[in-house]
């Protein structure tokens, strides 16, 4: 219930602060040079991980980074590896930036991630089409120190279905010989 109040209230401020971020970004005002280095961190990440090259990381992301996932908390060194086997199983991942804002701590990222899974990480094989939200939590230095996703929940039981065993067939020609 946390994380679903967690993604509605990013979610709110993404929709609610998109004006805002497009006049800032046609005036050339309303967001600190802070934000700014958190945003660019931000965007050289997710582009590490489109293109499969972990070498920005460490500029980037803090030695003390973490990663809260659903298979527990991972570290920058854990970064770097998921770059390279996100390539490997995904090579067509896009991530299309929705909406996004940014202040002196946070970026918080609406993503539209599409590609062809190899079948292996957990996903079933074939095309993926989900949105989630991205939060980055950043230091002094502009440096990614946390990390969170957030998934639609629609997507993710689409995904959740698709990885389930079929039930089995109704037609007893149909079903596999048993021992005697």
């Amino acid at each position: 219930m946390r994380k679903l109040i967690t993604a509605a209230t990013a979610i709110f401020f993404l929709i609610a602060c998109n004006n805002d971020k497009k006049a800032s970004e046609t005036s050339g005002g309303g967001m600190s040079d802070k934000a700014k280095k958190n945003m660019e961190s931000s965007h050289m990440v997710s582009d590490a991980i489109m293109s499969g090259d972990a070498s920005k990381i460490d500029s980037a992301v803090a030695p003390d980074f973490v990663d809260h996932t659903d298979q527990g908390d991972k570290n920058r060194d854990s970064l770097k590896a998921m770059v390279s086997m996100m390539k490997q199983h995904f090579p067509d991942m896009k991530m299309k930036l929705m909406n996004e804002l940014a202040n002196d701590d946070y970026v918080f990222s609406e993503m539209e991630i599409s590609g062809t899974s190899d079948g292996s990480m957990g996903m079933p094989k074939g095309p993926y089409d989900w949105h989630a939200i991205q939060v980055v939590k950043f230091n002094a230095d502009s440096k990614a120190v946390e990390h969170w996703e957030y998934m639609r929940n629609d997507d993710m039981m689409k995904m959740m279905q698709s990885m389930m065993p079929q039930p089995p067939m109704k037609d007893s020609k149909d079903k596999m010989p048993t021992k005697k």
